[in-house]
């Protein structure tokens, strides 16, 4: 089997742990009690062959995104950075601009999963903020629970022109082994061109100490035959995966789950597919 040039991990998190900035970090995660830094993920894409990543919001502050372009522009092996910014806020333009600065600032996130109001992205506020990042040629990432899926399609469908990426396949019921409704919504989603997905988030998805590979398959083989190898991005979402999975038998997880792809094919999920996504070919050297 071919390996790719450059793999790149479309999806992991950086930060400075403190109990009042994570308090998602339950007693359960205990392992993530601890600083994750660009030091620390160096050392596990060198054992792993990664060659770059795109570090992702984990907080909602423009403080963190303003962190992560700087360890971006510090850090080679970040190619991009995913962040956050108040969408929805009557000043967003002048933030994005600001922003927009950052040759390495390649898209937003915002934590729709977590919104009280399941319409949060179906609001006029909101969607007039996404409205203004095609003009900056940025990624909005899509980060929602499997039940938000006909919402999402409704939102997307706002903004045919603007690129999506949905986290983690929306996060199927994996450790229920439930495939519907998640198979007919993602179907639905998958329509749509300008939409794509990244396979990460996934053994967190499942049982954190007995997943087997045999568990993520249905889902993944699913995504692929729904979205097709050009519109598939492979990330680690590490640190989190740590709860479940070390980075390395995650992309080793990848390997198998992807065999029966062609070599192409493959390799346009472990690297090309991030590299076209979010407009990576300047800054991933």
């Amino acid at each position: 089997m071919k390996t790719v040039t450059k793999y790149i991990d479309a999806h992991q998190h950086f930060w400075k742990y403190s109990p009042q900035g994570y308090e998602w970090i339950d007693e359960r995660m205990s392992v993530l009690r601890r600083d994750f830094l660009p030091s620390h993920l160096h050392a596990e894409m060198t054992s792993s062959g990664v060659h770059g990543s795109i570090a992702v919001q984990a907080r909602q502050t423009l403080e963190e995104t303003e962190w992560l372009l700087e360890l971006a522009a510090e850090n080679s092996c970040l190619a991009g950075v995913v962040g956050w910014a108040p969408i929805a806020s009557a000043n967003f333009s002048s933030q994005l601009d600001r922003l927009s600065e950052h040759r390495k600032f390649r898209g937003l996130r915002h934590v729709l999963q977590d919104e009280p109001d399941e319409t949060f992205m179906l609001h006029d506020d909101f969607n007039r903020g996404i409205s203004l990042l095609k003009g900056k040629d940025l990624v909005y990432d899509i980060l929602i629970y499997e039940h938000h899926l006909p919402k999402a399609v409704q939102f997307v469908d706002r903004h045919p022109h603007q690129r999506f990426v949905v986290d983690h396949l929306a996060k199927p019921k994996i450790r229920a082994a439930e495939i519907s409704p998640w198979r007919e919504h993602m179907r639905s989603l998958a329509e749509r061109p300008h939409v794509s997905c990244k396979l990460s988030g996934l053994v967190t998805e499942a049982d954190w100490s007995g997943w087997k590979v045999d568990d993520l398959r249905p889902y993944v083989e699913i995504a692929l035959e729904a979205f097709g190898p050009r519109r598939i991005l492979a990330g680690s979402d590490w640190p989190v995966c740590t709860l479940a999975c070390g980075y390395k038998l995650w992309w080793e997880t990848l390997q198998m789950l992807l065999s029966e792809l062609s070599d192409d094919e493959r390799n346009a999920v472990l690297g090309g597919n991030a590299v076209e996504t979010y407009r990576l070919k300047d800054v991933a050297r």
